[in-house]
């Protein structure tokens, strides 16, 4: 999953016409951490991997993470229907 993300990062970098460097500078990272955050390595701060949507104006993707509990609401349903 990890490296999809990554992946589609970089996507995102390259169909702004952005460098890694650019994005790296502007993000505040290593050159070398960009990479691995392209590469999917989950071994990253996700500090670092919220600078670089930041740039790239994704920001608000990361709001998608866990949104949707569906597995929880299941569990907390069946917990209802048993009182």
């Amino acid at each position: 999953m990890m490296e999809q993300v990554g992946e589609n990062i970089k996507l995102a970098r390259k169909r702004r016409s952005l460098t890694a460097t650019q994005v790296a500078e502007r993000a505040g990272i290593d050159r070398s951490t960009l990479y691995q955050i392209e590469k999917g390595n989950p071994g990253v701060a996700m500090g670092s991997y919220f600078n670089v949507l930041r740039v790239l104006g994704l920001q608000n993707d990361m709001l998608k993470l866990a949104a949707d509990d569906e597995f929880g609401r299941r569990l907390q349903d069946l917990k209802l229907m048993g009182k």
